[in-house]
């Protein structure tokens, strides 16, 4: 893919200055962490690129015209420069401000790696031995430039999409702990506890309660924001209110007055304020459509269908540059991390998952199937030849998903089947499953989405019919993602969850598996380990061969780690009639409400 930087054309009839815009959001996940350093468990679309990055901007900004590509306009960072034997990258930063006057700097970007260095552990996309672990040295060669020099030569384009798009460039204000200022961008020794300061002033990441978040807006810490928006307030009630900043020195600046994010908890909850329409009392301009209430079947998934609220608004899908998933827990230290330890068992499970009947009936054509790690949408040459059509490698097939139980000791004339021959030979159970085991699995799903209830009702029959029992449980989304959390089992975290379905999964920018397959990689959920994944995600990174990334992608198809659900835009935005500057749409999740502005 090629990169772009040009700043993106906004005017679609004539702004007006001024104004509010209200935003109803999806169910289930208010912004619950405010520091960009944000763990695993805290990972997620709304929380980052909906609430964290209208404030503190990436040092590289991608998705800005609607395509997977890096825009260098809207970046802090000037394209990289790289060293004739392909080791070392230079990168010069914008001389842009802080809210507080302060100007950008080398200092600010060495902050955020530093932190990387010492508490990579606790970043949802940092990858044992990846940035900056693949490092033998980096620092600043002037106030505005930093380098980095690597243990071996990556692909170019991997390094700038997926290790240098991690870095958010971090304010000198907030280099600092209780006692005064520090300097943990100059040194290591420093940033376990300035770590420590920030978390404290943040405040307890899994408690659901807004107590602590209606502190932010007035922090002398987080109200200091290179991006084009600062934090007027958070409510008790979770309405969550922006303002410009006004020292904001990107090249878009907001046109309105506030911008303004009101919680839903339901689709149903959703579609009656849409059906009100704009200008009723407490209208909202921006809202989704739920793809339970599509009255008309989409033609193609990536342009829509018709549109049942058209007159009040318009409709613009998100069509992500991701795949969707279930989540399966490898550290579970019962049984049933056992369980998920057999290829044959995680086959059988996705054999028992009708994506082709999903997409038809449940998601009305706005959906597709995903067979991979690989997105299949927006289409590049990314995704293998095995993959681009059909169902390879596991077609939606009960019967085979029983034949697969059956040859690997399980006797499945009952639901749950039962395992009859235990052990690691051939035509057993395998490793620690003991002879009498049911095959009964906890299915947890985000709640307030009729659609996934449905496709989790579909899968739990499906799966009975081959003798798998999904127990399945709704539960409220902020708490589901802040419960089924990467864990290990110790005697305060017994790490019991099973499957999880958060309706979501993984948006990329280059579509290696470092982030999501790799051992103990931050976004890999269920601690999923496989020393041939890790062997063919290592060559991923250092070729730009896509014969590479196809031998990756079908072993992952095969393997599969996670259960791969239909894929489907991240939402079916309605846009206010009288609201201008909304697309292109971002297709990493991003939104832009400095874009937005009401027509005169």
């Amino acid at each position: 893919m090629t990169s772009a930087s040009t700043v993106t054309e906004r005017t679609e009839g004539t702004p007006r200055k001024g104004g509010t815009v209200t935003w109803a959001c999806a169910p289930g996940f208010p912004p619950a962490v405010i520091f960009p350093f944000t763990p695993a468990e805290r990972m997620g679309t709304r929380n980052i690129l909906e609430f964290q990055a209208l404030m503190y901007r990436t040092l590289y900004y991608f998705g800005s015209d609607g395509t997977p590509n890096v825009d260098y306009a809207q970046s802090i960072g000037e394209e990289p420069r790289w060293s004739e034997d392909g080791l070392t990258v230079t990168i010069k930063v914008k001389p842009w401000k802080w809210s507080n006057g302060e100007t950008l700097s080398a200092d600010n970007v060495l902050f955020w790696v530093n932190l990387m260095k010492v508490k990579g552990a606790r970043y949802g996309e940092y990858v044992p031995g990846y940035f900056p672990d693949n490092l033998t040295s980096y620092g600043k060669l002037a106030e505005d430039t930093v380098y980095f020099t690597f243990d071996k030569v990556y692909s170019k384009h991997w390094v700038l999409y997926n290790q240098l798009s991690t870095i958010t460039p971090l304010p000198k204000a907030w280099d600092r702990t209780a006692a005064g200022p520090a300097n943990a961008s100059g040194d290591l020794a420093d940033v376990e506890a300035v770590y420590e300061y920030l978390m404290a002033e943040q405040g307890n990441i899994v408690d659901e309660g807004n107590a602590h978040r209606t502190k932010w807006a007035d922090s002398p810490i987080w109200s200091v924001v290179s991006g084009p928006w600062r934090l007027k307030s958070y409510t008790l009630e979770g309405v969550v209110t922006f303002v410009p900043n006004e020292h904001y020195s990107g090249p878009n600046k907001p046109y309105l007055d506030e911008f303004r994010q009101i919680p839903t908890f339901s689709d149903e909850e959703q579609y009656e304020m849409l059906q009100a329409g704009p200008d009723a009392e407490n209208g909202i301009q921006v809202g989704y459509l739920p793809l339970s209430f599509a009255t008309e079947p989409a033609v193609d998934p990536m342009v829509g269908g018709p549109n049942p609220l058209e007159g009040k608004y318009t409709m613009y899908p998100q069509s992500a540059f991701c795949i969707r998933y279930i989540s399966l827990n490898y550290n579970n230290p019962t049984v049933v991390g056992k369980m998920f330890a057999q290829t044959y068992i995680r086959q059988a499970l996705q054999s028992t998952l009708d994506q082709d009947t999903a997409v038809r009936d449940i998601y009305q054509g706005y959906a597709y199937r995903q067979n991979g790690p690989v997105p299949m949408y927006p289409k590049t040459d990314y995704v293998s030849p095995r993959q681009r059509e059909g169902a390879w490698p596991l077609p939606f097939d009960p019967r085979h998903a029983k034949e697969l139980l059956e040859a690997n000791g399980w006797d499945t004339s009952q639901t749950p089947a039962v395992c009859v021959r235990p052990g690691t030979g051939p035509g057993e159970a395998g490793a620690g499953i003991p002879a009498g085991t049911k095959l009964s699995i906890l299915m947890r799903y985000v709640e307030g989405r009729p659609a996934l209830t449905r496709l989790m009702e579909n899968f739990r029959d499906a799966a009975a019919e081959a003798g798998i029992e999904l127990r399945l449980q709704e539960v409220y989304g902020s708490i589901l993602v802040a419960e089924d959390a990467p864990c290990e089992p110790t005697a305060t975290t017994p790490c019991t969850w099973e499957m999880c379905c958060w309706n979501g999964g993984w948006a990329y920018h280059h579509p290696t598996g470092e982030i999501l397959f790799s051992t103990k990689a931050g976004g890999n959920f269920g601690f999923y380990s496989d020393a041939k994944a890790d062997e063919l995600i290592n060559r991923t990174v250092t070729s730009d061969d896509l014969e590479v990334l196809y031998e990756y992608q079908d072993y992952i198809a095969e393997q599969v780690p996670v259960i791969f659900t239909p894929n489907f835009p991240i939402r079916l935005f309605e846009v206010a009639d009288t609201l201008g500057g909304f697309g292109p749409v971002n297709p990493y999740g991003m939104i832009n409400p400095e874009n937005w502005y009401y027509k005169d």
